[in-house]
């Protein structure tokens, strides 16, 4: 979070893509003398672009964009600028499962004016935390509780299956499809892929969420820390102790750890 122009004034960055409902939450927080709107995204990737660029006390993202939705621009934001964040949306039920976290706030459609100004009040009194705890401190923690408070709400989520992952490269935001993944290998906090045209490409995800949103019967676990496209393995070659090393078309070797070798056994090498 940047330093605000004036300890009473909350920069705000506001995405939906939906203009009428974009029009309307910013026309609600332009009668707010303490905010001043920084910027607008009419989706999640140019939303990305603006809160690095504006680094605003406050994103309001709309839950239900497409391609980048809102959970998804959190987990392309770089950790240094990641703001406060309360998500839109017009799901109650959605809501209420998702958001009973202290981390996050959210507002439902159509925005009511008293509901956005206790959360402009939550705002107000997270940044005076930091400004009291010392902000370099302060901000990391704040970023720490949105990225987990974010990973548990992908946990329960149960989305359609996703066949595009957004990636960062550079400023910008790729669209790579899943049908060309071939590998996911997990690498602390974030995911490599690669695909089978050689690219490498990193997110911020956790392994377990990214496989169970992936299409059924595409990928195998092969360890607890790497996903296999299954028609992306030429051979399975045995190893001392019951377990295998995958070979993939394109050279690529991945161990198979002693669990999934029995896993992989049922699955895999039975006729």
């Amino acid at each position: 979070m940047s330093t605000r122009e004036h300890e009473s004034v909350l920069r705000v960055v506001v995405a939906d893509d939906e203009r009428p409902a974009r029009r309307f939450l910013i026309d609600l927080l332009h009668g707010c003398d303490d905010v001043s709107v920084v910027g607008e995204a009419s989706d999640g990737a140019e939303a990305v672009t603006i809160i690095e660029r504006e680094r605003p006390d406050l994103a309001l993202l709309d839950l239900q964009m497409p391609e980048v939705d809102g959970l998804e621009v959190v987990g392309l934001l770089r950790r240094d600028v990641l703001p406060l964040v309360a998500f839109v949306t017009a799901f109650d039920a959605y809501a209420i499962r998702a958001f009973e976290l202290n981390a996050l706030d959210y507002l439902l459609k159509p925005v009511d004016a008293a509901r956005l100004r206790r959360t402009l009040a939550r705002a107000h009194e997270r940044l005076d935390m930091v400004d009291a705890k010392g902000a370099g401190i302060r901000r990391a923690e704040l970023s720490a509780e949105t990225t987990e408070a974010v990973a548990r709400v992908e946990s329960g989520r149960a989305d359609s299956v996703l066949r595009r992952i957004p990636v960062r490269r550079r400023d910008d935001v790729l669209f790579v499809p899943v049908a060309q993944v071939v590998l996911i290998v997990a690498d602390g906090e974030l995911l490599q892929l690669a695909t089978a045209s050689g690219e490498r490409h990193t997110i911020t995800y956790r392994l377990k969420d990214l496989e169970a949103r992936l299409p059924e019967g595409e990928f195998v676990r092969l360890s607890r820390s790497a996903l296999v496209r299954t028609d992306a393995i030429q051979r399975m070659s045995p190893m001392p102790g019951g377990t295998y090393i995958a070979t993939l078309h394109s050279g690529q070797r991945v161990g198979v750890s002693r669990i999934r070798a029995r896993v992989i056994r049922e699955q895999m090498l039975k006729l």
